[in-house]
Parts: structure tokens; sequence; C-alpha cells
């Protein structure tokens, strides 16, 4: 009977450390990275924002998407992250970021630095449904093929909020 006990209890610990290291590989999966192409930059210059979400499984603007976003500061370096679709450039989408930090509270020392956001709700682009905000002073250029799945469509009120607040903070 002692060897059974045995050989159950060592295949549970070969079964709870195979599930350990497949947690650990879990988060150590690489990042996603930037197009093949180098990034332009950030678009500036007024944008014909549009709505016009289609469920084609493209994206499109009025969509939230999640890609590979890059720093302000180094564009070699980013995060993958939601963004909204509002416009094309030439080949490229054009997005605004989001975030699910608050920046109610900092909203002064964030306009300092010339940030600006907005309040968007919640939707299905955030598994968590948590409250998300969009950068309205950052229009990032977004390779289609570098997007990595779709999250949700911002309803039309809130999409035609959020391109009321660009017209209005880049006096388009």
């Amino acid at each position: 009977m002692e060897p059974l006990i045995l050989a159950v209890a060592a295949a549970i610990a070969v079964g709870l450390a195979a599930a350990r290291a497949t947690r650990r590989a879990k988060r150590r999966r690489p990042r996603p990275r930037a197009a093949s192409h180098s990034y332009p930059g950030d678009f500036s210059g007024r944008v014909d924002v549009r709505y016009s979400p289609r469920p084609d499984g493209s994206p499109d603007p009025g969509e939230i998407v999640w890609t590979w976003v890059p720093f302000e500061e180094d564009h070699s370096r980013g995060k993958d992250r939601p963004v909204l679709l509002i416009g094309t450039d030439g080949p490229w989408l054009l997005g605004l970021q989001l975030t699910s930090k608050d920046h109610d509270l900092d909203a002064a020392r964030e306009a300092r630095w010339g940030r600006h956001w907005q309040d968007i709700g919640t939707g299905a682009w955030d598994s968590r449904r948590r409250p998300s905000e969009v950068r309205l002073d950052r229009i990032v250029r977004v390779d289609p093929s570098a997007i990595r799945r779709e999250g949700a469509v911002l309803p039309r009120a809130r999409f035609d909020s959020v391109a009321h607040s660009l017209t209005r903070l880049h006096h388009w």
C-alpha cells in the first residue's frame, strides 16, 4: 500500500510543478513588438474623425483594439494596450490610447504636462470591466497588421463625445 501512496504523491507533485512552470512561462512570454517597419512618430495635424465600425474582423474607426503602442520618449520600446481607433493616415490607423488608471484626481498635474484624459466608461475591451479613460492629446499611428485583437465597439454617443473633445482640444 505504501508504494501506491508514494506513487500518487509523486504524480501530484509532478502535476503541480508542471502547472507552476506553465504559469511562469505565460508570465515570461515575449511582449508584442512593433511592426516590421519603423514607427514614423505620433500623428500631428487634423484628423478626419469618423465612426465606421463594421463586424468584419478588420479594425475600423469606432472600435477599441489591442495593439503595441510605442512610448513617447523612445519609439523602439512600448506596451501592449487598448486603443480607440478614430481615423486613418494613409496605410496607418489613427488611435487614442486607453488606460484604466483614474486621472480625475491628478487632472491639473496631467494638464501641466500637456496630457488630457476623458472618461469613456467600461466595456468589453477590459476583461475586468474597469472604467477607462482615453488620452486626447496623443494620436498614435497603428499598423493594422500589428493589432492583436479587437476589443469592442465604442457606443456612438461615447465616440461622438470623444470626437467633440478632440476638436475642442486641438482647435480643429
